[in-house]
Parts: C-alpha cells; sequence; structure tokens
C-alpha cells in the first residue's frame, strides 16, 4: 500500500533523483522539457507514493499547455524506483492525476509515449497535434477527460501563459 499525496518543496530533490534514475542522461533535453521551462506546474497534480516506510517509491508531475485556443495538462514525467516496477504502482499515479484532472476542471490531457501502454488509460494519437520536434508524432497522445474534449483541437503544443 502506498501513501499518495501532493508533491511539495520537501520531495522536489528526491523527486529528481528518481527521474535521474528512472530516464537516460539528457532527459531535460526532450522537447517536452521545453514546454515546461518558465511555468509553473499544476501543483494538486503533482503527485509522490510513499512506502510505510516513507520511501518515494513513485512520482508524477504535470503542466499546462496550450494548443491554439485550448488549454490541456502534459502528464509526465512519471517514474516509478526499479524496487517497486511491476507492481502497478505507474497505473495507479496515472489514474489518480487523470481523475483529479477531471475533478479540478481539466478537459483534456496529453502526453509523449508508447500507445499501446497508455492506451489501457484512454490515452490514443492525437492527429493535427504537434509537439515541438525532434517529437515522433506517433508518441503524441491524449485522453479525454470531458466527452469530445479534442474534437477539433489542432495545432502547435505551445506553454501555457
Amino acid at each position: 500500500m502506498y501513501d499518495l499525496t501532493q508533491e511539495t518543496k520537501d520531495d522536489w530533490w528526491e523527486v529528481e533523483a528518481l527521474y535521474d534514475l528512472c530516464f537516460a542522461p539528457g532527459r531535460e533535453a526532450l522537447s517536452s522539457y521545453r514546454l515546461r521551462e518558465g511555468v509553473a506546474a499544476v501543483p494538486e497534480l503533482c503527485l509522490v507514493a510513499r512506502d510505510a516506510d516513507g520511501i518515494l517509491a513513485g512520482a508524477i508531475r504535470v503542466w499546462p499547455v496550450t494548443i491554439g485556443e485550448a488549454n490541456a495538462i502534459l502528464v509526465g514525467p512519471i517514474a516509478v524506483h526499479p524496487t517497486r516496477q511491476g507492481e502497478g504502482l505507474g497505473g495507479y499515479l496515472i489514474r489518480e492525476v487523470l481523475e483529479k484532472a477531471r475533478a479540478t476542471g481539466w478537459a483534456r490531457a496529453m502526453l509523449v509515449g508508447d500507445a499501446p501502454y497508455y492506451g489501457r488509460f484512454g490515452f490514443d494519437r492525437l492527429e493535427g497535434v504537434e509537439m515541438p520536434p525532434p517529437t515522433n508524432p506517433e508518441r503524441v497522445l491524449g485522453a479525454a477527460l470531458v466527452p469530445d474534449a479534442w474534437s477539433g483541437v489542432r495545432g502547435q503544443v505551445t506553454r501555457s501563459a
């Protein structure tokens, strides 16, 4: 069982260390990081999961983005400590973020990832939604948090103001 809480400033370095452990060097060079620069994360959607001993097992962060006139959340990065992978914690974090996002008024969520994995959480490939290069368009996925939320949404993904 995990204690799921909103990330605090005291968690920041520990979460960063988890991301460094789970992702390849240079992760901050990815185009999704350009969309996060200078923009505050959505605090209520940035979550940490700790075990009964208070040890960080997983984390997920979320940022606002804009596509044309539409707002969305950019989900990720998400990481689960290697010793905790395979327990369903990643899925738990994703489901919780999507549920909280829906409850707080967000209509659409997007991420860059593998469709076979994220499809089980309601993410599908987005047609006409363009992440900054060099993002592979096949990996740009979106989930509607309300019916038809992605209908007619097209254009370049940009930082939220």
